[in-house]
């Protein structure tokens, strides 16, 4: 691949730290929107624009040859619909509108599979949508924005990847939003873990390097589209505190306890993830059990 300038938004977070990093790794020039409150790091091809993406310096960013959108209030009790909206909406409308005039020929943003709320397993992109907070009714209305974007700029490859779950390194500053794999972590470090009675419930685990691979090949792709980002094996917290049990080298028993949510609880979650092989040749590669021991290898897993 060509040596590029590449926009990051998000780039602080979770996911956006790890692609930047990736990105600069691989040859580019990357210029990421932030937030100083997140991930800290430097390298001498990443320039970090302070501010995060709702104050963002165009002038300082140029032009770019490729947009990562993974900027967002991503916190599912945020209930204010119209700042949800304003964050995760209106600014990516002004940011692919910049983008494009200014030479990007390729969009990559990150959507959710929290669209799909409570519909029946397997998850289908073209299956009618269920969001139930507003940061699921943002990320839909996101995915139909980039739709008709697509459609009024035939020369702009625009790809939508609806994350599930992800977990890895750079995670430790999201506190009450860090994946399941390390919040457990964190639990069995000092005692037993607790999961719902009785931890038969399942969820899709895609670890952040996969996620990183899917944001890269999704410039390839024969099409617009949006595309679950999963592995499309879900697994259950059982399992998931086995292996961690294995991983830590500890040997943790689970506590069950009642689950508060009810009959709004998704208890079973499941992508397809046929279309994103379709599109550009994308499958997750990391099994549960290889992206916690990557995870700990890493030294951020806490242990």
């Amino acid at each position: 691949m060509a040596t590029m300038r590449v926009l990051v938004t998000g780039g602080t977070g979770f996911i956006g730290s790890n692609l930047a990093l990736q990105l600069a790794k691989d040859g580019h020039d990357v210029v990421a929107t932030g937030a100083s409150n997140e991930q800290r790091f430097s390298h001498p091809h990443i320039r970090i624009l302070y501010g995060g993406v709702l104050g963002i310096n165009w002038d300082a960013v140029g032009s770019v040859d490729a947009l990562f959108h993974q900027g967002a209030i991503a916190d599912t009790t945020v209930l204010e619909k119209e700042e949800m909206f304003r964050a995760n909406v209106e600014t990516s409308k002004k940011l692919f509108e910049y983008a494009v005039a200014h030479g990007c020929k390729n969009i990559v943003y990150a959507s959710s599979t929290a669209v799909y709320g409570n519909l029946p397993a397997p998850y289908r992109e073209d299956a009618p949508l269920d969001p139930l907070n507003p940061y699921a009714e943002s990320k839909a209305a996101q995915d139909a924005f980039a739709k008709e974007f697509g459609d009024t700029h035939a020369d702009v490859r625009i790809v939508g990847l609806r994350y599930c779950n992800v977990y890895g390194p750079r995670e430790n500053h999201k506190g009450t939003m860090s994946s399941m794999v390390y919040h457990l972590a964190r639990q069995m470090k000092e005692g037993n873990p607790k999961l719902f009675k009785h931890g038969e419930q399942q969820r899709e685990f895609v670890y952040v390097d996969d996620v990183l691979r899917a944001n890269i090949m999704a410039l390839t792709a024969k099409a617009n589209g949006v595309v679950n980002c999963s592995t499309g094996k879900p697994r259950t917290f059982n399992e998931l505190v086995e292996i961690l049990n294995q991983v830590l080298g500890v040997s943790r028993i689970s506590e069950y306890i009642d689950n508060p949510f009810g009959a709004t609880y998704q208890s079973h979650i499941e992508c397809d993830v046929t279309k994103a092989k379709e599109l550009f040749g994308f499958s997750a590669e990391f099994s549960l059990e290889q992206g916690v021991k990557a995870y700990f290898d890493s030294g951020f897993l806490p242990r």
